[in-house]
């Protein structure tokens, strides 16, 4: 038990990666003070938040311990237990988002059930226990099929895709609950982020584009280039939507495929998400204090992005790399890089950087050189 005295109101958050760290400098600013339920001690956030716990996000428990003195719980992920969550509203712990919401960002089933039901735009998708199953899905929709994990996945794990029944056999064979989906043949990924508080106040930032490279995001365009106003309308009025119907309180990422056709939902996130990274500087509000703003039914602040074009670009696996800040400073001063206190491995997001100016192409490559750099060590 720590014996950290606060003076602030005290925000609460399962979970200690990266998303809680970056939480923490916002937090400083609002005078809130930031409580961490930690596994281990040498997790991202864990490493510079005083207030933090030990525990197992998975022991009701833990929960209520960690609850105890905290104006408000949230979470910088998506897997606490849905009982859990709801037992912690029953001892009258605030804790936003609450477990009706949270549940449609936990199960993909729940929330393409949901989504449909209020008429957001979603592909064909149907659960699914065996191959009989996906060959009758084929046998209507076509293939390739779309096989997706109902609980658990990120970052492209837990989706197959599935081009005839042999593809799916292991998949359904490994006795992971499953939906499957059509697949959409889209032209590029945007992402909306919105923001609902307690009371009802929902803002909407600028609709970025998305870069995917082996089902990891590797870059955000802030705004999305290109993208019609009206369309770009279409998707916040959508993401507003959801956030509403589903009573999401805190942030929401949604998701969304730009087609021939027009938009499709995709995902959902019910936390700060790796899309909205460039709003720290790249926005007069960030995500991470927006947030906070939300859990605690403050008012919204403004979404005005700071400059006509941000891009941020994720550094993933490489090797050390503090011994490269030389050359990215000096290369280029206006250049922010954020690491994330992890150990480097391969794959693993590691931390990020932002550039702003004027010119997509011209911030884009200033973005990219900064990140191959300190990832690789090369020059782009």
């Amino acid at each position: 038990m720590s014996s950290y005295s606060p003076i602030g109101p005290v925000v609460g958050i399962v979970g200690a990666g990266q998303l809680a760290r970056m939480t923490q400098q916002p937090a400083i600013a609002l005078g809130v003070e930031l409580r961490v339920l930690a596994n281990t001690p040498d997790e991202s956030a864990a490493r510079v938040i005083v207030d933090t716990r030990i525990g197992d996000y998975r022991d009701l428990g833990d929960l209520r311990e960690f609850a105890k003195g905290c104006d408000v719980v949230t979470f910088d992920h998506e897997h606490v237990p849905t009982d859990h969550i709801r037992a912690l509203t029953a001892d009258g712990i605030a804790v936003h988002p609450g477990a009706d919401a949270l549940v449609h960002a936990q199960d993909k089933a729940v929330m393409r059930e949901r989504l449909t039901a209020i008429g957001a735009p979603c592909p064909a998708w149907a659960r699914v226990t065996s191959t009989a199953d996906v060959s009758a899905f084929a046998d209507e929709h076509g293939w390739p099929v779309v096989l997706k994990a109902v609980r658990g996945g990120y970052d492209g794990r837990g989706v197959w895709i599935c081009r005839e029944i042999s593809d799916a056999e292991d998949v359904v064979a490994s006795g992971v609950p499953l939906m499957a989906e059509t697949f959409v043949p889209f032209e590029r990924e945007l992402a909306v982020l919105v923001v609902r508080s307690p009371h009802g106040q929902g803002v909407s930032y600028p609709v970025v584009e998305t870069v995917q490279q082996d089902g990891i995001c590797v870059e955000v365009l802030a705004p999305a280039p290109g993208l019609d106003p009206e369309e770009a309308a279409q998707a916040q009025r959508i993401a507003l939507e959801i956030a509403d119907s589903l009573g999401v309180t805190g942030l929401l990422a949604v998701e969304m495929f730009q087609t021939q056709g027009g938009l499709v939902v995709n995902e959902l996130a019910m936390r700060p998400h790796n899309s909205g990274h460039w709003t720290i500087e790249g926005a007069l509000t960030s995500q991470f204090e927006q947030h906070l703003r939300a859990v605690l039914d403050l008012p919204l602040g403004s979404p005005a992005m700071t400059a006509p074009v941000v891009v941020m670009a994720n550094l993933i696996g490489g090797e050390e790399i503090f011994h490269r800040y030389e050359h990215v400073m000096a290369h280029d001063p206006g250049i922010k890089v954020h690491f994330y206190g992890k150990q480097v491995r391969p794959g693993r997001k590691i931390g990020h950087v932002t550039a702003l100016g004027d010119d997509l192409e011209t911030v884009r490559a200033r973005a990219r050189h900064a990140a191959v750099y300190l990832t690789t060590g090369e020059y782009t």
